[in-house]
């Protein structure tokens, strides 16, 4: 695939950067919505999205980097080449929440709350994300037989495209977007049941993107890797574990209490 959406010499513009951009306008877009439907003050949303975009982009490079520095150690300017590729998802995931909680600790708002929100933009966003690998060839498993790509049902311009040289690749990315578009879809059901308690829609997100992520990590060629294992089968442990320790505390208690849905239970926001 050619990654290059336009050419007009000196500028490029890149199928990564395209997508990355929708990911966030999207992603970003149904997160207002859902604020917007609790009365926090758009200001204070839009504020958070001016930091935390960048942040967790940066974030999202400096991991993929770390786990990459032979890479870049004699070449220190690709390391801003980030239209090329190289972004961390679990990178873009810490940074972005380590960000949050100080913002909404700043303000004195309730963090996982806002998760809440954030997760549901952010899962569709990378479901979105996912694409601009397919346009740079990267993010994709080993070799594998053109008639199990069409065993599989997967689309000819996909299976075309996972053509790289003389040999077909799975496409992982592909797994992915899928996933993460089926989990968009399950989260926004279970934030509408009926005693779901705040905090509770973000371990949703944790379990079920760790639980995907660490299986289709399994099937990748190109995996940062910490010592002999893989860095995100790693990280996805670690949010399923985070997810389902976390949910079972908040389901303590009675189940009237702290519901995601109840809009008077919403702090003050002061800003």
């Amino acid at each position: 695939m050619n990654p290059i959406l336009f050419d007009m010499g000196i500028i490029r513009i890149y199928w990564y950067s395209v997508f990355i951009f929708l990911a966030i306008l999207i992603g970003g877009s149904i997160v207002l919505r859902e604020a917007k439907k609790f009365n926090i003050p758009e200001n204070f949303m839009l504020n958070l999205f001016f930091w935390i975009i960048p942040v967790s982009l940066i974030g999202a490079r400096i991991y993929y980097v770390l786990f990459n520095w032979s890479l870049y150690a004699n070449n220190i300017v690709s390391i801003f080449k980030v239209w090329e590729g190289g972004l961390a998802i679990h990178g873009a995931i810490i940074a972005g929440l380590i960000f949050t909680v100080a913002y909404t600790q700043k303000y004195k708002v309730n963090t996982l709350f806002i998760l809440d929100f954030i997760v549901v933009g952010l899962i569709i966003g990378q479901a979105i994300g996912r694409w601009g690998n397919f346009f740079n060839g990267e993010a994709h498993g080993g070799m594998v037989a053109y008639e199990t790509l069409k065993k599989f049902l997967i689309p000819d311009f996909i299976i075309n495209g996972m053509k790289i040289g003389e040999y077909y690749y799975q496409p992982t990315f592909f797994y992915e977007s899928l996933w993460c578009l089926l989990g968009f879809v399950v989260i926004l059901l279970i934030r509408r049941l009926k005693y779901i308690k705040i905090g509770q829609v973000t371990c949703s997100y944790l379990i079920w993107y760790g639980f995907g992520r660490f299986f289709i990590e399994g099937l990748r060629t190109d995996s940062l890797m910490f010592g002999n294992l893989r860095a995100a089968q790693l990280v996805s442990i670690a949010m399923i574990v985070a997810g389902l320790i976390t949910i079972i505390i908040l389901g303590r208690g009675s189940k009237f209490n702290n519901q995601y849905n109840d809009v008077t239970n919403i702090d003050d926001v002061k800003f």
